[in-house]
């Protein structure tokens, strides 16, 4: 018998294990049993809808009712084309590239399983190429007539995998469920059937963390049930029940986690900064040419109230591009400089990190120039830490930092250095959070001094899906800038098949030339910089050509399409070039360039993402759009339309029109509203949804728990876990409990959160 603590070498033994540890590092009985189907093959029906998106891959069953043998026109062999009725209005059409060897197998009155990609062909009409198929048994057909597998890749597996003594176990595929897992190379889906079948023969009965009067509460199945029927369900509600089970330990042990640090935070001390009527703040403010949003207003004074008390602030700053964050966010750093503390500004890019501080300088004017001439009374010192400054200029910067001369630190990955040190740190503020690791910002918050923890601001313009989730699980306080500032121009975006319309490419080109004429400038992004981007992460030329025959066209690279366009469609205009690989010193003269009007299209990379501020760019063409997520195109959009003109930008693609590469840019641009955004992106990256037919071999953190469709369960969750953490802080008292929370959300997963 076994126990979910068991080591899986010691029940399954160590040539079954290993594979299991190297692909997906279970090593234990609950890490396998927790790793759920993430679809269930079915009898007689498609997975999916009766029209399932391009790339797809779904398991199909039924009848083969017709097949034709031809020959293919651009090569040896010949073709086998195949109907398979379903019980579907129309048949699934199937593609057998081999198909004088399956011929003999895949034949018209036989009843098959059939698991394939999807491959769209015409607007209308789709098939499977080249599946994995087994041939099913025919009603009453004895066992001792299938001691030969009949089938090939991995449904013959499937099979292989319950075959015993005696032959095929028929009564398997006679299932209404067949469970179908994350897979890789080394451990297929019923390698890991297998495995499950034989803990789940040998399982002890399971203690439920949950007691009695909570499941009848709530209503929720036995753990025991659960674990079993989410794997080998007779019925459909079956999954439905294990799931809901399965799906609250999710949001419990979540919910502890976040409890258990928030008893924690609710611990530690931070500087108190209360507002001043009479320091640089509150001059600050006075001198402002222009007048503060009401939503400006409502958001400087949660922010200061947070300031205020002596508990660290942990709040996200959501806003559109443009919506005057970078106001909100220096008069919070005004006023913990007015409490005698230091505040860091934490940029993902050197050209991010430069442009804060130019625009830091200029608002602040005199009150930012401490320790120079005409410097007012109250003014505080900036200072800018990069990598690449001169070794001088980086000495002088950090001494400043550490003697307490600076305020206001702004700098990139450098300002984590052991290097650098801060006098008395009283505020972090992150900028676009997602481009930055959880132990970067925590290794940030550490060089506060003594036992102090520094407030935290974070910065977005589009939340990305763990901000959502963190969001909806309540763990961040939120503030919103709704309000776009006066003057901002609307921006339009376009989606660009350049497959199916070569000739808007053109057009696009065509409209950056007007543009120009008209006096304004131009973007043009790319995906990668080019020349030795294989060779630079270690790719021999065959493998990189072996990954780009496999993941479709080519991709376009920056130093290609400004050598193209400079020589062609633009050869009139002056083009420049930016890139991440230039000298800090070229990229300073690129970008000074353009702001200056010098150059009048750049091509670059997302090194514009954000902060880029040139008011007279106007139109943005971004090649290879589908490569880049929907938080990325929101951001590069940002870039224009910041002046009086209105902006246009246009997503040049190449992949296909019954994607959902296609349907996420078709997303983006129906809509300017980031939250809208980041939901499509949280839907989107969701992996592997139980009863769905999108395969990943990717784990996922929540599994099941889906944070945009679950907040009643999540609700309910999260006062259970405060209800258990106030009473027994590190649960102590709930060792179930402990146990769930660390099998149900993985270990890296909880140390993430807990230093967030």
């Amino acid at each position: 018998m076994a126990t979910l603590g068991d080591r899986l070498d010691h029940v399954l033994g160590v040539k079954a294990a290993e594979p299991l540890a190297d692909a997906f590092d279970m090593h234990t009985v609950e890490d396998l049993l927790r790793h759920y189907p993430l679809r269930y093959a079915t009898q007689g029906q498609p997975l999916t809808e009766e029209v399932p998106e391009e790339g797809a891959h779904i398991t199909v069953v039924g009848l083969v009712t017709k097949t034709e043998l031809r020959p293919m026109r651009q090569r040896r062999g010949k073709l086998l084309k195949v109907e398979l009725d379903t019980g579907s209005a129309r048949p699934v059409e199937i593609t057998f590239f081999n198909g004088d060897k399956v011929n003999y197998l895949v034949k018209q009155g036989v009843r098959a399983m059939m698991s394939g990609t999807v491959h769209w062909w015409r607007p209308d009409r789709w098939n499977l190429s080249h599946p994995s198929y087994l041939i099913l048994p025919e009603a009453g057909e004895s066992v001792e007539n299938l001691t030969a597998v009949r089938g090939s890749g991995s449904l013959r597996g499937l099979a292989e995998s319950a075959k015993g003594a005696e032959g095929v176990d028929v009564s398997f595929f006679e299932r209404e469920y067949i469970p179908v897992y994350a897979a890789t190379a080394k451990v297929q889906s019923w390698d890991v059937l297998a495995c499950v079948r034989q803990v789940l023969d040998q399982l002890d009965p399971i203690d439920d963390p949950l007691s009695t009067d909570i499941r009848e509460d709530r209503g929720l199945m036995a753990i025991s049930d659960a674990l079993r029927l989410i794997h080998l369900p007779e019925h459909k509600s079956d999954i439905e029940q294990a799931r809901e089970r399965l799906r609250f330990d999710e949001a419990l042990a979540l919910q502890l986690v976040l409890a258990e640090r928030r008893h924690d935070v609710a611990g530690r001390i931070a500087p108190s900064c209360p507002p001043r009527t009479d320091g640089i703040a509150a001059a600050f403010e006075k001198r402002l040419p222009f007048e503060l949003t009401a939503g400006q207003r409502k958001v400087i004074a949660e922010i200061s109230d947070d300031l205020s008390r002596t508990h660290p602030m942990h709040r996200l700053l959501q806003g559109e591009v443009g919506s005057g964050k970078t106001i909100v966010a220096l008069h919070a750093m005004l006023q913990v400089v007015d409490a005698g503390l230091q505040c860091a500004l934490l940029a993902p890019t050197e050209v991010l990190a430069s442009q804060h501080y130019r625009s830091l300088r200029n608002m602040l004017g005199d009150l930012g120039t401490a320790g120079e001439l005409g410097a007012d009374e109250r003014a505080t010192k900036l200072v800018l830490v990069t990598g690449s400054m001169s070794t001088a200029a980086k000495k002088k910067a950090l001494l400043d930092a550490m003697t307490g001369e600076a305020g206001i630190v702004i700098g990139t990955h450098a300002l984590i250095q052991d290097a650098v040190e801060f006098h008395d740190l009283g505020m972090v503020i992150v900028d676009e959070q997602h481009r930055f690791g959880v132990e970067q910002r925590d290794a940030l918050r550490a060089k506060a001094k003594g036992d102090t923890s520094p407030h935290l601001l974070v910065m977005t313009a589009t939340p990305i899906p763990r901000t959502i989730a963190m969001t909806t699980l309540g763990d961040l306080e939120t503030s919103t800038l709704t309000e776009l500032p006066r003057g901002r121009s609307p921006i339009t975006t376009r989606v660009v098949p350049a497959r199916m319309k070569p000739a808007w490419v053109e057009r696009a080109w065509e409209r950056i030339r007007e543009e120009v004429g008209a006096g304004r400038q131009a973007y043009v992004v790319c995906s990668r910089i080019g020349e030795e981007d294989e060779d630079a992460k270690g790719k021999g030329k065959k493998k990189a050509k072996a990954e780009q025959e496999k993941e479709g066209p080519t991709t376009h690279a920056a130093i290609d399409v400004y050598e193209t366009l400079r020589t062609g469609p633009l050869a009139e205009l002056r083009v420049g070039l930016l890139h991440g690989r230039l000298p800090n010193d070229e990229k300073d003269r690129v970008m000074r360039a353009f702001n200056d009007g010098d150059i009048d299209v750049l091509v670059c990379t997302t090194v514009v993402e954000v902060g880029v501020d040139v008011p007279n760019a106007t139109v943005m063409v971004i090649v290879d759009a589908d490569r880049f997520g929907v938080s990325q195109l929101h951001q590069l959009r940002g870039r224009v339309g910041r002046g009086k003109h209105a902006g246009l930008c246009l997503l040049i693609t190449e992949t296909s029109p019954m994607g959902t590469a296609m349907a996420r840019l078709e997303a983006v641009a129906g809509t300017l509203d980031g939250f809208e955004l980041s939901v499509l992106d949280l839907r989107q990256r969701r992996e592997g949804d139980v009863l769905g037919s999108a395969q990943s071999g990717t784990a996922r953190s929540l599994r099941l728990l889906s944070l945009l469709d679950d907040l009643e369960v999540i609700t309910a969750a999260q006062q259970l876990a405060r209800e258990v953490v106030e009473a027994d802080p590190g649960l102590a008292k709930h060792p179930r409990l402990a146990s769930m929370m660390h099998a149900a959300v993985d270990s890296e997963r909880i140390e993430y959160l807990a230093k967030s």
